[in-house]
C-alpha cells in the first residue's frame, strides 16, 4: 500500500451556513495549532446565505478565547475544495454535497476524531421546534461548540499519525467523462 509522504498542510471544514459548526471547528483547530502554523485552516458553507454569526455562537467562542467578530461567510467552491489537503464535513448532507458537486470524499468530523461516522447536527435538525424553547436551543449550540472544542485534540492527534492521515484524507472520485 502506497502511503502519502506529505503531511496535511491545509484543512477545510464544511457545514451549511459557515456560521456555526464549521466556524467553530476552524477556530478550535487554529487555537490548538497556535500561531504561526504551517497548516492553513479554513471553513465554508454549502449554502452560506448572507447572515451574521449568531450571538450564542459568538459568546461561546469568546469564552473559548476565539474572536469570530470579523468572520465572513464563504460559499463552498471548487477552488476551496481543490486547495485543501483535507476537506471535513460536519454532517452527512455536507458529505453528499461535496461528493456530488466536487467528486471528492470528505470524512465526517467525528470520523476524523474518533473513527465514528456520526454527524454533528445543526440546531434545527436536533431541535425541530427550537424557536419555542430558546434556552434549550442556546444550550444545544453551546454543547456543540464544546463538543467540537473537546474533540480537537483527537483531530490533531489523528492528523499527525501517518497511517491515520492516509485513512482520513479525502479522495477524489474518478469520472466517466474524464473530467
Amino acid at each position: 500500500m502506497m502511503k502519502h509522504e506529505r503531511p496535511i498542510q491545509s484543512v477545510l471544514f464544511v457545514c451549511t451556513g459557515n456560521i456555526f459548526r464549521s466556524l467553530a471547528a476552524e477556530h478550535a483547530l487554529k487555537m490548538m495549532l497556535g500561531e504561526p502554523s504551517s497548516c492553513l485552516v479554513g471553513s465554508a458553507g454549502i449554502e452560506a446565505k448572507p447572515q451574521i454569526v449568531h450571538e450564542w455562537v459568538q459568546t461561546r467562542l469568546n469564552l473559548k478565547g476565539a474572536d469570530a467578530s470579523a468572520h465572513v461567510q464563504r460559499q463552498l467552491s471548487r477552488e476551496l475544495v481543490e486547495q485543501a489537503d483535507l476537506v471535513v464535513a460536519m454532517a452527512c448532507n455536507h458529505q453528499g454535497f461535496i461528493r456530488e458537486h466536487f467528486r471528492r470524499e470528505a470524512p465526517l468530523f467525528n470520523r476524523v476524531c474518533f473513527g465514528r461516522d456520526e454527524p454533528i447536527l445543526d440546531v434545527h435538525e436536533a431541535l425541530p421546534d427550537w424557536e419555542k424553547d430558546l434556552e434549550r436551543a442556546r444550550l444545544y449550540v453551546w454543547s456543540v461548540i464544546d463538543q467540537i472544542w473537546n474533540a480537537t485534540p483527537a483531530f490533531v492527534s489523528r492528523l499527525s499519525l501517518s497511517d491515520d492521515r492516509d485513512e482520513i484524507r479525502g479522495t477524489r472520485l474518478s469520472t466517466d467523462s474524464g473530467d
